[in-house]
């Protein structure tokens, strides 16, 4: 097929827009932890930018992409090596109506994000340089692999017919997984659940989710890959899912706590805009404003579940990114139309089960998957040359132990004497030794 300007044109704006989000998420996590940790938080993001691309050059793409028959392995369980270091794609290479350099870069752009959710789980207390191991290691072993399942036509779920649109499998599900074994990898910070940790900067962190919600657009829209009308559906499915997922977040709030906050109009958003991506391109708007509601109300209590079972999700990955990755790959098999996909249909649209089946056991695989193989190498970093820093160094803070440098003057007292709920905290009912606070 010969290339078409108009969709390079379309996808080369939706490639910056994706790789807008990173910086995006930098700032609305890094407005979410304490004085001490912003510079951390934030480099943590930026640093997954560099060391996504080198990994997804020499090895990435071609474990994602390279099809079956380019020496990938046998059942659709990765790919090949044919692309290795980009071997053989030049400018005039296609990848249908775009060129495959410019298709391998945005496909770069939502790796990238994925290694840069998955910090949020280990705020506060991890090393710099462990982090930068980590990162490549499991952009090639754990999100490479499962984008062949998912999005390449010799993928195994792929052939099964698993529907995902632009990655609530491959991107919230796995950084949600991954963040999850981190967490327990590393432990719990000094003073969770004792010592609470609010943001300490929300107007960052509406900021961050602004562009967030900017970038979405290339990330949910771009991913038709054309100009075209189903790419406009797409990009309203994204603006209302987002909506909605705040007004779910903001009324849970209202009923529970009393108030509203901005932190959970943005977290509201996010969890949204989480579930959307995998069903935009197979809900009809109905549609994207049940999966946004929806996710909106079910996330704002998933992550208060890291409370009860003790397990520290720093800035609740797992609750928002995991949980609204598992409604939205859920709901497809409830709510997929012919009109969007072409084909299958959800059960409520007389598809029957079996979507819904195929929705099910993908999610359970891949979060299996990303969770197992992401334990294993935190676990042989942790061995190697540690993971988590030393107490004294998390008292001190990690700005200054990690990178010589702190945010804000304050920054270099490490932890303050005001309790700072995290960010969990900010929408469970306040309990009796909060009186003081």
């Amino acid at each position: 097929m010969d290339i078409d300007p108009a969709a390079t044109a379309w996808l080369l704006a939706s490639t910056a827009l994706v790789l807008l989000m990173t910086p995006g998420l930098a700032i609305f996590y890094g407005g979410m932890v304490r004085t001490t940790g912003v510079l951390n938080m934030i480099m943590m993001s930026f640093i997954s930018i560099p060391l996504v691309t080198v990994a997804w050059l020499l090895l990435g793409y071609s474990v994602a992409f390279s099809g079956a028959g380019a020496g990938g392995f046998a059942g659709g369980f990765a790919g090949g090596l044919a692309h290795a270091g980009m071997r053989g794609i030049g400018p005039d290479t296609a990848h249908g109506s775009v060129p495959e350099l410019l298709f391998a870069t945005f496909q770069l752009s939502f790796a990238i994000i994925t290694a840069a959710l998955v910090s949020g789980a280990i705020a506060d207390r991890a090393k710099f340089a462990a982090w930068m191991v980590f990162v490549p290691v499991w952009s090639v072993a754990v999100y490479s692999v499962i984008a062949h399942w998912v999005w390449a036509p010799s993928g195994w779920l792929f052939k099964m017919g698993v529907l995902d649109y632009a990655g609530g499998l491959v991107v919230e599900i796995v950084s949600g997984a991954s963040a999850l074994a981190l967490a327990l990898v590393l432990g719990p910070r000094i003073g969770f659940k004792v010592e609470a940790m609010r943001p300490h900067n929300l107007p960052f962190v509406l900021l961050g989710v602004g562009l967030l919600w900017f970038g979405w657009f290339g990330f949910n829209a771009g991913s038709a890959l054309a100009a075209n009308g189903l790419a406009s559906a797409i990009f309203l499915n994204t603006l209302v899912a987002g909506c909605l997922g705040m007004l779910g977040w903001l009324s849970v709030e209202q009923l529970r706590d009393g108030k509203p906050t901005t932190f959970g109009a943005a977290s509201g958003v996010v969890a949204g805009l989480v579930a959307i991506t995998p069903s935009c391109g197979t809900v009809n708007t109905l549609g994207a404003a049940v999966v946004g509601l929806v996710a909106g109300i079910v996330c704002s209590f998933a992550i208060l579940v890291k409370f009860k079972l003790n397990y520290d999700d720093s800035l609740d990955v797992v609750g928002v990114h995991f949980v609204g990755g598992v409604v939205g790959v859920l709901l497809i098999g409830l709510l997929a139309t012919a009109v969007m996909t072409q084909g299958p249909r959800g059960l409520f649209y007389g598809g029957g089960l079996g979507q819904l089946g195929k929705q099910a056991l993908a999610m359970v695989v891949v979060g299996l998957y990303a969770f197992v193989v992401s334990y294993v190498l935190a676990k042989l970093i942790q061995r190697v040359m540690g993971f988590r820093v030393s107490a004294e160094d998390e008292v001190s803070g990690v700005d200054l132990t990690q990178h010589a440098e702190t945010a804000y003057p304050e920054g270099v007292y490490g932890h303050q004497a005001t309790r700072r709920p995290a960010m969990g905290d900010a929408f469970r009912p306040r309990s009796s030794d909060d009186a003081g606070d």
